[in-house]
């Protein structure tokens, strides 16, 4: 954590002399938490506009196609070593399609054909006929393969026309030297080609604290600052950055005093994560003794040495697209049992959240071909596709391999996005009918499975009481629900200061689904990001929540500040702030009388 090579020593700095540069200071939303002082990588995406121009000399310019084809070739191949090296080798196959693109000599001999004939430069001739192969490939409807390698030539292309234009792609993967990445937005593959030895923090023009690339920051334990508006336009490559991920500054070729205060801030940082680590095997209880479940949420098996390592007491949430997003292809029964068992060993007979696939919204599937939709967060998304006839096949072969794995471990099966009791039995169906299935032939399934939903839609919020009658437990998904109750869109910085976590309206929701748990003796948890969120957990416990579920990393720092709670006290907090507080203020001036943060 933190060594920013001793601040590239100071006298370094010095002798580079940064001052000749502006220093800026940026405010963003404070998304993971870290310090890091270190060089600007800019992920972005370059200009490759280029002029059709009339050439005499066409050999220069296929010399220009063959030195700009060897050049993006070495480059793939250095790529493809790196995605082996951290996505696997399945992963990584999608860079081979890349190479053999580039090797076609179909396609080189025609380029070169119409540089010769049409007498112009290799950008123009190489954009000519691959777009000519993307038109013909993208028209293929029936052959879904075909139609994938129109992705693939644009991929190719982008690349060759950059080193045509001397341009440079970004390739996060290749980073090998401590740097703060730059980006407008960061997909979640981006993200999980980062390495956290050398990115030491990354910031980025949108997003908040609940966007999917924050939560994977949280879980990869990098910085991070999101929502600067324009950071990508006013760092240059190279330009020194200070970011701090906890108070959401970021200062563009700091001074030297500037730096050191942002390393003793570093320092005073990884100071309370050692206090906090002294609590890694201690139970989670509140200063009255009373014990509440710590959980962590988690994207891949990977995650789970984070979740031990932070003393988390079960997973609360593990969701399962990524299984589907990091792949080519649907991932088959087998590969989904052998990902779900490696979580359920590695907890060691604790308990394991698994959420069915969540895909939709923001989640896309390249191979799933899902409809244009207007407004795909309230449109054809998680169960909903999972109980239509167009998932099920989909849905089957995931609660298969959730049964096959269940003897491995404490499963727990959680559906998401569930609005109506009809969508609940619907899934509940497949899940009773493929269990004795298997049961039939022969294959061992776990008798104590728990099956419940995630509340994030009020409907399902405000019928909590009926639907405690048939359902396990609760898992509280607060983005969502957050969102869908105020109406406002979390990524959008217009509204977001309608994303209230502590607003009345939203406390209420969450306190209805608390007690509708406890009238039919179930459990509540809660898997979204209010449940790690410090100014939350005081109302969370003065409402009886049992479980909470977050980011591993805010574990710990959970663990501690329970322990100064006493729950009595806590639920007089919460019962003011239900019924006396009509606004969010309200609500976090009130908690002032009742909790200490110093």
């Amino acid at each position: 954590m933190l060594t920013m090579q001793s601040l590239l020593s100071l006298k370094q700095w010095k002798k580079k002399d940064w001052h000749k540069e502006m220093t800026e200071m940026l405010k963003g939303i404070a998304a993971s938490d870290g310090v890091a002082v270190a060089k600007a990588y800019l992920l972005v995406q370059p200009d490759l506009s280029f002029e059709t121009i009339t050439v005499e000399d066409t050999n220069a310019e296929e010399a220009r196609l063959d030195a700009a084809l060897k050049a993006s070739q070495d480059e793939l191949s250095v790529i493809r070593e790196k995605a082996v090296g951290t996505l696997g080798e399945e992963a990584a196959q999608v860079f081979d399609a890349h190479l053999m693109v580039l090797a076609d000599p179909e396609m080189i001999s025609q380029i070169k054909e119409t540089i010769r004939a049409k007498k112009v430069n290799a950008e123009a001739g190489l954009k000519e006929v691959t777009d000519m192969f993307i038109t013909i490939f993208e028209g293929m409807e029936d052959n879904p393969y075909m139609q994938e390698r129109a992705a693939d030539i644009r991929d190719v292309t982008k690349r060759v026309l950059a080193n045509l234009l001397g341009k440079k792609l970004p390739n996060p993967a290749s980073i090998n030297e401590e740097v703060i990445v730059i980006a407008h937005d960061l997909t979640p593959s981006d993200t999980a080609q980062l390495d956290k030895n050398f990115v030491k923090a990354f910031v980025t023009n949108i997003g908040g604290r609940t966007s999917h690339s924050a939560i994977m920051a949280r879980t990869l334990e990098i910085a991070a600052v999101l929502g600067t508006n324009n950071i990508t336009e006013i760092v240059k490559d190279g330009d020194i950055l200070a970011v701090n991920g906890i108070t959401g500054e970021v200062i563009i070729n700091p001074t030297d005093e500037q730096a050191a205060e942002f390393k003793a801030a570093g320092e005073a940082y990884a100071k309370q994560k050692a206090e906090w680590a002294l609590l890694k095997d201690a139970k989670t209880v509140t200063a009255d003794g009373k014990h509440f479940e710590l959980a962590a949420n988690i994207g891949t098996p990977k995650d789970v040495e984070g979740v031990n390592d932070n003393g988390a007491e079960a997973v609360g949430l593990y969701r399962t697209e990524f299984l589907y997003m990091d792949s080519q292809d649907f991932p088959t029964e087998d590969e989904q049992y052998e990902a779900y068992k490696a979580v359920l060993e590695g907890m060691n007979g604790k308990p394991v959240v698994v959420r069915t696939m969540d895909i939709g919204g923001d989640k896309e599937l390249p191979y799933f071909d899902m409809p244009h939709e207007m407004n795909p967060f309230l449109g054809f998304r998680a169960l909903r596709i999972s109980i239509s006839e167009t998932g099920d096949a989909m849905f089957r072969t995931q609660i298969r391999a959730l049964l096959r794995a269940s003897v491995h471990g404490q499963l727990r099966i959680m559906f998401p996005m569930v609005a109506l009791l009809k969508e609940f039995r619907a899934a509940k169906a497949v899940f009773d009918e493929e269990k004795a299935n298997l049961l039939a032939e022969g294959v061992a399934v776990a008798d104590n499975i728990q099956v419940g939903i995630m509340i994030e839609i009020p409907a399902a919020a405000m019928l909590a009481d009926q639907f405690a009658k048939e359902v396990d437990f609760f898992s509280i998904g607060t983005n969502d629900l957050i969102q869908y109750t105020m109406a406002a869109d979390r990524m959008n910085e217009q509204v977001s200061y309608l994303y209230q976590p502590y607003n009345p309206s939203i406390l209420r929701l969450i306190n209805n689904v608390i007690k509708a748990a406890h009238a039919e003796g179930k459990w509540a948890g809660m898997c979204g990001e209010m449940a790690g969120d410090q100014k939350a957990v005081p109302l969370l416990v003065g409402m009886g929540l049992d479980e909470f579920s977050m980011s591993a990393t805010s574990v710990l720092r959970t663990r501690s500040l329970m322990k100064k709670l006493d729950t009595a006290k806590m639920e007089e907090y919460a019962n003011r702030a239900l019924t006396e507080c009509s606004t969010m203020e309200e609500v976090l001036e009130l908690q002032k009388e009742y909790v200490d943060f110093d």
